[in-house]
């Protein structure tokens, strides 16, 4: 059976390596082989930009171990289409393009402008509670399942 595939916003990465929560499960289901991650290089490069703020109290070395990390656990995908639905925040663009480009089913975010869409394409946007509730009652296999027959 097919693993759920999700594209993780840069907010829910972040909260998952420094404060847990729904965005920790999501990483530690990721680590047990339960769901495949795609991440980009551009969602990689604003990671790392996040956790080199000084509110975080990370060194430059933390910050890109944390990099390393997440692109050891995800397919790095390089989006060959550019996308431009996201007016008011066009780095979201940014996860839209990993999303097509990595043929996920969902995106995971925290993210106001992306979560508004609730969907692109047929891609659904979730945020980390309702993807783990779409986990625990297998709705989100059902829904790719259904995605593939069309």
């Amino acid at each position: 059976m097919k693993r759920p595939h999700v594209v993780l916003d840069t907010n829910v990465l972040i909260s998952a390596f420094l404060f847990g929560g729904a965005p920790r499960e999501i990483v530690e289901l990721i680590v047990a082989g339960v769901v495949d991650c795609s991440v980009s290089p551009a969602i990689l490069d604003e990671v790392r930009g996040v956790l080199k703020r000084p509110k975080f109290g990370l060194s430059p070395r933390q910050a890109m171990s944390i990099v390393e990390e997440l692109g050891g656990l995800s397919e790095v995908v390089n989006p060959s289409t550019s996308i431009h639905r996201i007016i008011a925040d066009p780095d979201d663009d940014r996860v839209l393009e990993c999303v097509i480009e990595a043929r996920a089913d969902a995106i995971v975010s925290g993210d106001a402008h992306l979560l508004e869409l609730g969907r692109y394409k047929r891609i659904l946007i979730l945020n980390p509670s309702d993807f783990l509730q779409a986990m625990r009652e297998n709705t989100l296999l059902a829904r790719r399942r259904r995605r593939q027959k069309r």
